[in-house]
């Protein structure tokens, strides 16, 4: 068990490392720096010999070798890459270790997603930055942290122990309900968040807390900004929307922000009004809330600065965590958690 759980927080950081090293990917505009796949150019690493830099060039006429986006983009493959090999491990690890209270099912689970996730990856490069790939594949990484995060704190053993004995502090139902509907908004938040980065609509609203001078703006097309899907053969680099369009994606990002702000308080006074063992978990939605916030405007107000705006989608990481600790807090530790023969 001690080995395992070692292991598991082994991954999780190191998934944690690729979520956010995959959004500044995206964010530098280097997702397509790599124009095949699972190579680059053809080659394993990225070609820089003259003659290789020509072969490129020959094969792929629209995109020239950018080498400083192309190691950008190989460099997150290959990090992907060692994550899945470690959840891979982590699955078989399982299997010989049953009888220690080691999950059986949830590794297995989180190798399913992760070769999703790799599917995923190729798509993004081969529907040239679609967003409903890209959207996608952020919400698959968010995903996998969440679910090692769980799988983490789920073999905690003096909370099995306390478990066993009656000792850990029993939620209410209505503690219980705001959990799990904090962890949903916050998951629809990271979507919303995604379409916007994926859509280029950043930087639609440039004012705040008006949008474009005003507070709704009538320049709104939420029915195009909407469309999921939108066909093959073209490039999504840049984004393919008109202005309305973005403007309405970047609004109802805000309006998401104050649902999420406002469920999260709500949450958050519950745990701190339950009592002193749940005190904690409040100051700590509080201030992973009050963190994704304060860089959330800052964004609007330095006009997306790269590293904020990478900083964002690492806040988004932790505030999910943040919900996922909450929600194995308030609710009993299952048979199921930590299935054993």
């Amino acid at each position: 068990m001690p080995q395992f759980r070692s292991f598991t927080l082994i991954a999780l950081v190191w998934c944690f490392c690729v979520v956010v090293f995959g959004a500044y990917v995206r964010l530098s505009d280097a997702g397509l720096g790599c124009p095949d796949w699972p190579g680059c150019y053809g080659h394993i690493g990225v070609p820089e010999a003259s003659r290789e830099v020509a072969a490129a060039a020959a094969e792929f006429p629209n995109r020239p070798v950018e080498a400083h986006k192309a190691w950008k983009e190989m460099t997150h493959r290959y990090i992907a890459s060692t994550l899945g090999l470690i959840i891979v491990a982590l699955a078989v690890f399982s299997v010989f270790l049953r009888a220690r209270g080691v999950p059986r099912k949830l590794p297995w689970l989180l190798v399913l997603l992760v070769c999703f996730q790799g599917l995923l990856g190729m798509w993004t490069v081969t529907w040239q930055l679609k967003p409903l790939a890209v959207t996608g594949h952020l919400l698959g990484g968010m995903s996998t942290l969440a679910l090692l995060f769980w799988m983490w704190l789920s073999t905690n053993p003096r909370r099995a122990a306390a478990a066993s004995i009656g000792a850990l502090p029993v939620a209410g139902s209505g503690l219980k309900a705001m959990a799990a509907i904090g962890l949903l908004v916050v998951a629809g938040q990271i979507f919303l968040g995604g379409w916007t980065s994926t859509n280029y609509a950043a930087l639609a609203c440039p004012d705040l807390p008006t949008c474009q001078g005003q507070w709704l703006p009538q320049q709104t097309n939420f029915h195009e900004a909407f469309v999921l899907w939108r066909g093959l053969g073209q490039s999504y680099e840049g984004g393919v929307l008109n202005s309305d369009a973005r403007i309405a994606i970047h609004l109802s990002h805000r309006l998401g922000a104050l649902v999420v702000s406002a469920t999260l308080l709500l949450l958050a006074t519950l745990l701190l009004r339950a009592g002193r063992a749940w005190r904690g978990y409040g100051l700590a939605v509080l201030g992973a809330l009050a963190l994704q916030v304060a860089i959330g405007l800052s964004i609007v107000h330095w006009q997306l600065p790269l590293l904020l705006a990478d900083a964002h989608n690492a806040g988004a990481a932790l505030l999910l965590l943040t919900l996922v600790a909450v929600n194995r807090a308030v609710f009993p530790l299952r048979r199921l958690a930590l299935a054993s023969p």
